[in-house]
C-alpha cells in the first residue's frame, strides 16, 4: 500500500510553490499525495486529517515568525484530539525565519527552510518509504549508491592531531546529514606502524591525520558516527601490513572500501620501507584480501602518478592497468578515483579528456563480476592558498567533473591547501559541491562531441594501450605479464612507466621529460617537442 502525504499551506499564506514541488517530488517516489493548496484554515486541515489519515502530513508557512507562533499553537493543541495522531509524521517547509520558530514545536520530524538541494528532499522521502529508522539505512556501498541514485555519494576525509578532536568533528559530520561517507585519515604514524609501535617516532604523532593507536580507537571513530544519516565509514589503507589492516578496519569500521595501490607504499614514495618489488606483492594479496571478503576496493595509482607529474598517457595506461589488477583478484565492486586538475595546469577540456579515456578503457573491463564506480574529485595541487581563489577551484572542477556522471564525489575543503579541514570547512565545502552538481545534473554539453575532446581521447587511449603493450612485451614467458608482479616491477624499473616527480628516486628512472602543451601534459624530448609513446619507448628501450 502506497504510504500517503497531505499538504497545505496553512493560515493566510498563499504560497504554495514549494509545497507543489515537495509533493511532485513525493508523487515520483511512490507516494500518493493529496495538496490542500494555499490559505488553508487549521479546523479544515484537522477535518481533512481526519478524514484522509495521512502518514505524513506537510505544513508550509513563509510569511513571518509571530503569526507562525500563533497558527502552531492552535495546530498542535487541536491535533492533540485526534486519536493516533502520534502515528502521523509532521514536516514543515518554510524561510529560514519561520524553520526557527517550527523546531520549537517538538512535532516536527523534519524541516526544510529552503536552504536544501533537491537530493535532500528526495532522500528524505527515501528514507520515510523504506526504512522505519535511519540505523537501519544501507550498510554497503553498493547498497548505497543504488538508494541514493541518482544523485551522488557525497565523501569527505576527516583526521585531525588529536582523536578526541577528530571524534568530536565525526559527530557534527553525521548530525549534518551531508555525508554519506566518512573517510578517516590517521596520520602517517599508523598507516605505517601501526602493527610496529615501537618504530613510531611520536614527535610526528598527529602529522597528516589522526593518532589513532589501538583496535578500540577505530570502534570509538566509528560509534561517533552512528548518528544523524548513519554514513558509512572507510578509512585510509596501512602503508605496510595490507593485510591485517585490512581485517581491522573490515571488523571495527565496517570499511566501506579499501583504497589500496598496486606501485606505491614503497621505495617509490618512501612512505613505508618496502622495496618496490615486494611492496607489489603485499599490495596485490591486500586487494585479493578484500575481495574475497566481499569489501570493495580502489586502486589509487593512477592518480599516485599523476601527483608526481606523470603525463597522461601513463595516467591513462595505469588506470587501465589497475582496473585489470583489480579484476584479475577477484574484486567485484571497483571505486575509480578521477583526480581532477592534476597535474595542475591542465585545461578543463584536456582534463575531460583524459578522464573520458581512463573511463572508456576501465568500463570496457565491466561485466556482472566486476563492477566499477566513478568517483570524481578536486586535485589538492590545484588549489591556491586563498579561500576564495580555492572556493572557486572546488565548484568549476566539480561542476565539470559532473559530466563523468560519478556516482561518489570526494570533496576536498577548500581549506586543505591551507590547513586541515574541520567540520565547519567540510560542510560549506559540501554545499558548494552539492550546488555544482545540480546545476550540472540539469544538463552539460557534450565534451566528447567537440572534435578536439574526440581525438585527445582516442590518441591517449591509443598511447596508453602502446604503454600496456611494452609492459606484456617485457617476458613473453609470463602467462599474464600485466598482473604478474615482477613485470610491473621490472616496467617502474626500466622507465615504461616513469613521471618527472620521481627524478633521484632509487628505483624509478625518473628521466622523462613532460609540459603542459596546449592544455594537455605530454610527453617531449629534449628540444621541448611532443613525442609519441613509441618514439619514447622506443628510445628508451633501445638504450
Amino acid at each position: 500500500m502506497k504510504k500517503k502525504i497531505l499538504g497545505a499551506s496553512i493560515g493566510s499564506d498563499v504560497h504554495t510553490a514549494g509545497l507543489i514541488n515537495f509533493l511532485e517530488l513525493a508523487k515520483k517516489e511512490g507516494y500518493e499525495v493529496i495538496n490542500l493548496g494555499g490559505a488553508v484554515p487549521i479546523d479544515s486541515l484537522i477535518t481533512k486529517i481526519i478524514q484522509e489519515m495521512p502518514n505524513i502530513v506537510a505544513l508550509s508557512y513563509r510569511l513571518g515568525a509571530e503569526s507562525l507562533e500563533n497558527i502552531l499553537n492552535d495546530f498542535t493543541t487541536k491535533i492533540k484530539n485526534i486519536q493516533n495522531y502520534n502515528g502521523i509524521d509532521f514536516i514543515f517547509g518554510g524561510t529560514i525565519e519561520t524553520s526557527e520558530v517550527a523546531k520549537k514545536y517538538n512535532i516536527f520530524k523534519k524541516i526544510f527552510d529552503g536552504s536544501e538541494e533537491e537530493e535532500d528532499v528526495v532522500l528524505f522521502l527515501r528514507g520515510q518509504m523504506k526504512f522505519k529508522e535511519k540505523e537501519n539505512y544501507p550498510s554497503t556501498l553498493a547498497e548505497r549508491i543504488e538508494f541514493k541514485y541518482p544523485y551522488p555519494l557525497i565523501r569527505h576525509h576527516i583526521g585531525l592531531q588529536t582523536l578526541q578532536e577528530t571524534i568530536e568533528e565525526i559527530k557534527k559530520l553525521a548530525e549534518s546529514e551531508l555525508l554519506d561517507i566518512i573517510s578517516l585519515a590517521p596520520d602517517q604514524n599508523c598507516q605505517q606502524y601501526f602493527f610496529d609501535q615501537e618504530k613510531m617516532d611520536h614527535n610526528q604523532d598527529g602529522a597528516g591525520g589522526a593518532p589513532i593507536r589501538a583496535k578500540e580507537d577505530f570502534a570509538k571513530l566509528y560509534q561517533a558516527s552512528r548518528r544523524g544519516n548513519f554514513p558509512l565509514v572507510r578509512c585510509y589503507s596501512g602503508t605496510n601490513h595490507m593485510v591485517g589492516f585490512s581485517k581491522l578496519l573490515k571488523e571495527t569500521i565496517n570499511n566501506a572500501w579499501a583504497a589500496i595501490p598496486i606501485f606505491w607504499y614503497s621505495e617509490l614514495d618512501r612512505r613505508s620501507e618496502r622495496n618496490l618489488l615486494e611492496a607489489i606483492k603485499e599490495n596485490m594479496e591486500g586487494i585479493r584480501w578484500n575481495a574475497m571478503n566481499n569489501v570493495p576496493v580502489e586502486i589509487n595509482d593512477s592518480h599516485q602518478w599523476e601527483l608526481r607529474y606523470a603525463h597522461d598517457s601513463v595516467a591513462v595506461a595505469t588506470a587501465y592497468i589497475a582496473a585489470y589488477v583489480a579484476k584479475k583478484l577477484g574484486v567485484k565492486w571497483y571505486i575509480q578515483q578521477y583526480m581532477m586538475n592534476t597535474p595542475p595546469n591542465l585545461s578543463p577540456k584536456m582534463d575531460i579528456a583524459k578522464a573520458v579515456a581512463k573511463l572508456e578503457l576501465v568500463e570496457s573491463l565491466k561485466d556482472e563480476t566486476f563492477i566499477p564506480y566513478r568517483m570524481v574529485r578536486t586535485g589538492l595541487l590545484s588549489y591556491p592558498a586563498d579561500p576564495n581563489s580555492a572556493m572557486g577551484q572546488l565548484v568549476s572542477s566539480m561542476f565539470y567533473a559532473s559530466y563523468l556522471k560519478p556516482h561518489i564525489i570526494h570533496v576536498v575543503a577548500y581549506c586543505e591547501a591551507m590547513k586541515r579541514a574541520t567540520s565547519k570547512e567540510i560542510i560549506e565545502s559540501i554545499k558548494m559541491v552539492k550546488r555544482a552538481n545540480t546545476l550540472a545534473s540539469r544538463g552539460l554539453p557534450d565534451f566528447v562531441k567537440d572534435p578536439e575532446v574526440y581525438d585527445r581521447v582516442n590518441y591517449l587511449k591509443e598511447q596508453a594501450m602502446t604503454i600496456i603493450n611494452a609492459i606484456k612485451n617485457i617476458d613473453n614467458s609470463k602467462e599474464d605479464p600485466l598482473s604478474d608482479p615482477e613485470t610491473l616491477y621490472l616496467a617502474v624499473k626500466n622507465g615504461i612507466l616513469d613521471a618527472t616527480g620521481l627524478q633521484g628516486n632509487t628505483v624509478a628512472k625518473g628521466q622523462i621529460k613532460a609540459a603542459v602543451i596546449n592544455g594537455a601534459y605530454e610527453a617531449v624530448d629534449d628540444n621541448g617537442n611532443i613525442i609519441t609513446e613509441k618514439e619514447r619507448l622506443s628510445k628508451l628501450l633501445s638504450n
